[in-house]
């Protein structure tokens, strides 16, 4: 996404009113588990629209050749119980030294120690299930969790497997069109156009399977960052990967802001941890910034915070490569390296990064249209029974319409046929006993 900088930082209209509301229940300690989280995972349990869209990423997952991403790739999605490797066997004292490096690095900002829930630690390290141990695990299953902060977009329980269907679908018509543009010849092996691709193999190369697995990881971390309250709001979530202010690379730090969200630099760690190919793992860290257009520093920096968490050397592994001036930057994967582009000034790029950072860029629409929907719920409410300043109504009317219906659906249907089309919708919870 290209909003890589604070990862929604700025609020919606919908949460700007709902921080207006009277203050209706304590957020949770979020050095602990979530207290909401068992009812997130009745509710999205319960959604059609939910399970379809996880069961879908399963197929997809299923389809990967590659033995290792293939098998990466399911355990994250459908063992409830999958190990954390990045934080197995992790004391509070290890804790402690890796958010001193990242603090060291520049690679978060220092204030947010002060006034992120928790601090730092709990920021960098959210809470999980058996915490320290061989096996730590993710507070929530994948279908659970929201898509993004509370407010913004996909965010009530199984947000966040319709938002990666959608994005793995994206992503793979992406590099379909690609094919068809770019990677069509006709008899002679001349390039051409072709609308499809029916009894035609691209001869680009683009790896469909690393497109595929991309959105799934990027966004896995959420499991662990966007925790549910016991009133069915959200933990928050901190924005690290630089400290704000001289992020991009200079002789005594450039201006630039490479700070997103952690969900984002935390699903890197664990991807690094279990030892995932560099390919592979800087197009899942292209998700918020494409490396290009004077972005690069940005990717480089999400993939240095991450290699700080899953504690391992970044050049080493092959995820990063320093340049003639001593800066950090992205390796030369495939067979980029058969001519010095860095020596040039230039990047090195595989197509796949930029097409996984378009397949996250819905957030254009869905952002908006989640913020919109969510003023319309509160409007609509009394007429169900309803009140949003009173304590059930994250729990009993706004989660469960937007985990049965989706903010994107209500949103387009009312901008062509009205709050009818609102209404009309919300009747049909209603008379399935859904509300």
């Amino acid at each position: 996404m290209l909003h890589a900088r604070m990862d929604f930082a700025k609020p919606t209209l919908a949460a700007m009113a709902f921080a207006l509301l009277p203050l209706i229940a304590q957020a949770d300690d979020q050095t602990q588990p979530g207290a909401g989280n068992a009812a997130a995972v009745q509710l999205a349990k319960a959604s059609p629209l939910v399970q379809s869209a996880y069961a879908l990423l399963v197929r997809n997952a299923r389809k990967i050749r590659s033995p290792a991403l293939r098998t990466e790739t399911l355990d994250i999605l459908t063992n409830e119980k999958t190990c954390l490797k990045h934080r197995a066997n992790l004391t509070e004292a290890a804790k402690d030294a890796i958010v001193g490096q990242l603090k060291s690095a520049g690679l978060v900002d220092i204030a947010d120690d002060a006034t992120f829930p928790g601090g730092l630690k709990t920021g960098v390290f959210p809470a999980v299930l058996h915490d320290g141990s061989a096996c730590p695990s993710p507070p929530q299953p994948f279908y659970a969790a929201p898509g993004s902060s509370f407010g913004s977009h996909h965010s009530q329980p199984g947000g966040l497997a319709v938002h990666e269907i959608m994005n793995d679908m994206d992503d793979l018509a992406l590099a379909a069109n690609y094919a068809r543009v770019y990677g069509s010849t006709n008899r002679d092996g001349l390039p051409v156009v072709r609308m499809t691709q029916t009894g035609h193999r691209s001869d680009l190369g683009i790896d469909n399977e690393i497109l595929l697995a991309a959105p799934i990881w990027h966004d896995f971390a959420k499991t662990m960052v966007f925790q549910w309250n016991a009133d069915g709001s959200e933990f928050k979530e901190l924005n690290f990967g630089g400290n704000g202010k001289t992020d991009a690379c200079g002789p005594a730090g450039t201006a630039g802001d490479s700070r997103t969200g952690g969900h984002h630099i935390i699903g890197l760690a664990e991807a690094m941890a279990r030892g995932l190919a560099p390919d592979f793992v800087i197009t899942q860290a292209s998700a918020h910034a494409p490396p290009t257009l004077g972005n690069e520093y940005k990717v480089v920096n999400w993939l240095r915070a991450a290699a700080i968490i899953a504690q391992i050397d970044p050049v080493a592994k092959g995820f990063l490569t320093q340049d003639a001036a001593g800066c950090f930057r992205l390796p030369p994967v495939r067979r980029v390296g058969e001519f010095d582009l860095l020596g040039q000034h230039q990047t090195n790029l595989l197509v796949e990064y930029v097409l996984h950072n378009l397949s996250d860029a819905d957030f254009n629409f869905t952002v908006p249209a989640a913020g919109d929907v969510d003023l319309l719920l509160k409007k609509l409410a009394p007429e169900y029974g309803y009140d949003a300043t009173q304590p059930n109504y994250n729990l009993k009317f706004r989660n469960p319409v937007l985990s049965y219906l989706s903010a994107e659906r209500l949103y387009i249907l009312y901008s062509n046929r009205g709050l009818d089309a609102v209404r009309g919708e919300i009747k049909k919870l209603k008379t399935l006993k859904l509300l």
